[in-house]
């Protein structure tokens, strides 16, 4: 007797053809499929917090003039024996003679609300040309840091407290360490094979998120709606005074600067938690 294989219900019921059309649905079925986007929608938009939407809010610096890395003073300093400095030319400006903080790298915006969140991936701080980009760098509690070379010869960073569990190791051209802060407080880093590495990280609980401005002192920072306190850091302390900005939602040009050319907000000074210190 021949046998038959059993047939099945089409995997795909839309591609129908002209002898075998495809059943209709009951109008009952076919609007709840219908509906069913819209509410799955409806549901994601109420599962979100209110303070989802980021707007950016813009501003400027002042006073970064004033802003010196030591790194520069010490360099100069004939007992060093690190580089010769010629005469200065006549024909340049006093004021621009000065080696004022280079911003983009040095000068770190946080944002402080009422308490910060790390970042599920780690921050990178790269190792390259003698420095390390960025040199301050603002993180909340619990943070991770990976410290990556760039030069094409090796380095030997160190937290200088040695109590905040980052001691002295070679790092490879193109390789990576990785570090969390123990607490919160101030950790300086410098390089036993190159003198002009000199790096900072504040672990600061409060913070939200950080930026870091350009050359012109121009910066932009994205926030959910809700009060913070911006403020800047440079070597590692706290530097000028803070700026209150509201976020609605809408992005905003504060008109008010961020004043960063005075020393920062008195007995704010972050402890070392573990680390650090100039």
């Amino acid at each position: 007797m021949e046998t038959k294989p059993p047939r099945f219900p089409d995997a795909h019921p839309s591609r129908t053809t002209a002898s075998s059309p495809a059943p209709r649905q009951p109008r009952a079925i076919a609007a709840a499929k219908r509906a069913l986007p819209r509410a799955l929608l409806i549901a994601i938009a109420l599962a979100l917090p209110s303070g989802a939407v980021a707007a950016t809010i813009k501003s400027k610096v002042s006073g970064a003039a004033k802003l010196l890395n030591p790194v520069w003073n010490e360099a100069k300093d004939p007992n060093a024996h690190r580089y010769t400095f010629r005469e200065p030319s006549p024909t340049v400006r006093p004021d621009v003679r000065n080696l004022t903080a280079h911003l983009p790298k040095e000068l770190c915006i946080a944002a402080l609300g009422e308490k910060g969140e790390a970042l599920k991936v780690p921050y990178r701080v790269t190792v390259a040309g003698g420095r390390t980009t960025p040199v301050t760098l603002v993180v909340a509690e619990g943070q991770q840091i990976q410290f990556e070379n760039k030069d094409p010869f090796p380095h030997k960073l160190y937290e200088t407290s040695g109590k905040a569990g980052f001691v002295a190791a070679e790092l490879a051209s193109t390789k990576s360490r990785a570090w969390t802060p123990p607490g919160p407080g101030k950790y300086e880093f410098r390089d036993e094979l190159a003198p002009s590495v000199r790096s900072w990280v504040v672990v600061e609980p409060k913070t939200v998120a950080i930026t870091f401005p350009d050359r012109k002192g121009d910066f932009g920072i994205e926030l959910p709606p809700g009060t913070y306190k911006l403020r800047g850091y440079f070597l590692g302390e706290p530097v000028g005074k803070e700026l209150e900005v509201t976020v609605t939602g809408v992005d905003q040009n504060i008109s008010a600067p961020l004043v960063v050319g005075e020393p920062g907000p008195a007995g704010d000074k972050d402890k070392p938690g573990g680390g650090g210190g100039q």
